[in-house]
């Protein structure tokens, strides 16, 4: 038996799709690309990473990953170092410019969601809260 979508689900759909796209435009660097800053902020959050284990991650092929990782790598902004235990296996790091990148850009981005909630009255601030958890809640669910 299948249920008909409702007008909410949607909406909710259009919303956030909306809403993602509005975030990611604001980045420190206009040209990097959604899959470029990907995977500096996996490097830049959970540390270096081996380029399989990278494209895993990101649910990409390893020659895909490596084509981001170069393009990252040719600006500077991570680095590619022999594995210790394993030196046929190459470890991808941020690099400092790298998480400037990071942190700038999540600086925007927060910065521009502040922007629109401070437009916003007490009442829909406390409602959108609420949707942020109760989105978060059932995503990790």
């Amino acid at each position: 038996m299948t249920s008909e979508i409702s007008p909410e689900a949607s909406d909710l759909r259009a919303a956030t799709l909306r809403l993602a796209r509005r975030i990611r435009q604001n980045r420190s660097i206009a040209s990097m690309t959604d899959a470029q800053f990907a995977v500096l902020v996996n490097v830049h959050l959970h540390g270096p990473h081996t380029l399989t284990a990278l494209a895993e991650r990101d649910g990409v092929t390893a020659p895909s990953m490596n084509r981001t990782v170069n393009s990252l790598e040719e600006a500077g902004y991570v680095t590619r170092v022999a594995d210790e235990t394993d030196r046929r296996k190459v470890i991808i790091a941020i690099a400092p410019e790298g998480s400037e990148v990071v942190l700038e850009t999540l600086r925007r981005r927060d910065g521009w969601l502040q922007g629109l909630l401070d437009a916003l009255d007490d009442d829909d601030r406390a409602t959108l809260g609420a949707a942020a958890r109760i989105i978060l809640r059932e995503v990790h669910r």
